[in-house]
């Protein structure tokens, strides 16, 4: 990969539903120098999502063609034509400025981006209390339809099962004791040489 500047990373991972959104908001709100890589994706936006400020979306085509471009550090196919991925640019915008650079990704790219920048990230992985706990997260959003909360339970079993692979697993069974807990371990990352 050839980034011009290399600066340090936090990676958020977890199932759809856990709360890593939640926390990687709060810790953007609460500790000055981090910056959201906003990550790419092929599907229309939910909810209240704002393009180019929760993703920038692109079509299946487009997306297609920024892999062919090089232009991502990392990309999946999570579902049949259902792209998300991380653009170069992205990164090389805010390490430029000085940021530190927070993603909140699934678990594949979570790993694949701790394998990328190694000891300049900080991977953490966000466990939900249960599997029913995190059903009743994904209903409670009436945005999902029964197929896709289906699909989404599917995938958490299978990420749960690689939660071993990142820094640190943060259990959020109390959001605020998950959010101070997880502000403590970026200010130890980012203090250290």
């Amino acid at each position: 990969m050839n980034l011009k500047h290399q600066g340090k990373c936090i990676i958020f991972s977890a199932p759809s539903g856990a709360g890593k959104t939640t926390i990687v908001h709060y810790l953007l709100r609460e500790i000055p120098g981090l910056a959201f890589s906003i990550s790419a994706c092929s599907r229309e936006p939910r909810g209240r999502e704002i393009p180019g400020v929760d993703y920038h979306y692109f079509s299946v085509e487009e997306f297609r063609k920024k892999i062919a471009n090089d232009e991502f550090v990392e990309w999946q196919e999570v579902y049949a034509n259902n792209f998300y991925g991380t653009l170069k640019s992205e990164i090389e915008k805010n390490w430029a400025a000085g940021k530190t650079v927070v993603f909140d990704v699934d678990a594949e790219g979570g790993i694949n981006l701790k394998k990328i920048f190694g000891k300049n990230a900080l991977s953490v992985f966000i466990k939900p209390p249960s599997l029913f706990v995190l059903e009743q997260r994904l209903r409670n959003r009436r945005t999902e339809t029964e197929e896709n909360i289906r699909m989404r339970i599917e995938k958490a079993n299978r990420e749960l099962s690689r939660a071993d692979q990142f820094d640190y697993i943060l259990l959020n069974d109390n959001l605020e004791k998950a959010c101070l807990e997880a502000r403590q371990k970026v200010l130890e990352f980012i203090a250290e040489k």
